[in-house]
């Protein structure tokens, strides 16, 4: 299966959809809760959720029919910890996150996201600095950011956007300045076929710390200033190869 692509920006994608707040969503809405933003297919967070029960966990992907494929795996095994959503995360989710009872959201996760290589393709990654800052608001204090990815295009920019912010650091134990292993037990479908093949992959973990979040401005100049000092990047074949 090649990894189908959708522009965040065209028309459609850009309609805000109103999410469900976690009491609609699951069993026991006060357990902490991990959201996984491309969740893709959905196989991880299913094995999450089966391995910690303790915990909530929400899927949220742009691509529809992979949210009724992921949810109708999902309802087979009546699993009440686990719900995926379709939705547009840099326009949806903000509002969202700012609903959540303080302290809820313990750990998001942000995996092998769309490559958009070229800059002007920029503004359709995920991590723009708006949703960095709304994670940041929502995180319970000490909780986990992880992101992964196996392009250094891609995980270079969102390591410089977070950790513009100053609200999100390392652990001073974490090998810089990529993490030698994944810190979650189940790996995703493309974190195994990337390492089946011996290439690498670039994982970042970050705790919230205490401080407060910068303005938006802030970060909106830092990136642009990145992207300034870059080339633009040509396609890259070799980058998006075809996951099982």
């Amino acid at each position: 299966m090649v990894r189908q692509h959708v522009n965040p920006l065209s028309r459609f994608y850009q309609l805000p959809r109103p999410l469900p707040p976690p009491a609609e969503l699951f069993a026991h809405p006060a357990l902490p809760l991990h959201l996984d933003i491309g969740a893709a297919r959905g196989r991880f967070l299913l094995a999450m959720a089966q391995r910690e029960p303790r915990w909530n966990h929400l899927g949220l992907e742009i691509r529809r029919p992979l949210v009724e494929a992921a949810e109708a795996d999902r309802q087979a095994l009546e699993l009440g910890n686990l719900r995926y959503l379709f939705g547009n995360a840099n326009v949806s989710l903000e509002s969202w996150l700012r609903a959540l009872p303080a302290g809820l959201l313990q750990r998001v996760t942000i995996q092998f996201p769309d490559p958009w290589f070229k800059k002007k393709h920029h503004k359709r990654r995920v991590l723009q600095p708006e949703l960095v800052l709304a994670l940041a608001d929502a995180l319970a204090p000490d909780a986990a950011l992880l992101v992964q990815s196996d392009v250094l295009s891609v995980i270079e920019p969102m390591v410089a956007v977070i950790e513009a912010s100053g609200c999100l650091e390392r652990p001073t134990d974490d090998a810089r300045p990529w993490r030698d292993g994944n810190p979650l037990a189940v790996p995703t479908e493309r974190e195994r076929h990337v390492l089946a093949q011996g290439l690498p992959v670039y994982r970042v973990l970050y705790r919230r710390n205490g401080q407060p979040t910068p303005p938006l401005h802030q970060l909106r100049q830092h990136v642009e200033a990145t992207l300034e000092q870059s080339p633009e990047a040509a396609d890259n074949p070799a980058s998006d190869p075809a996951t099982p």
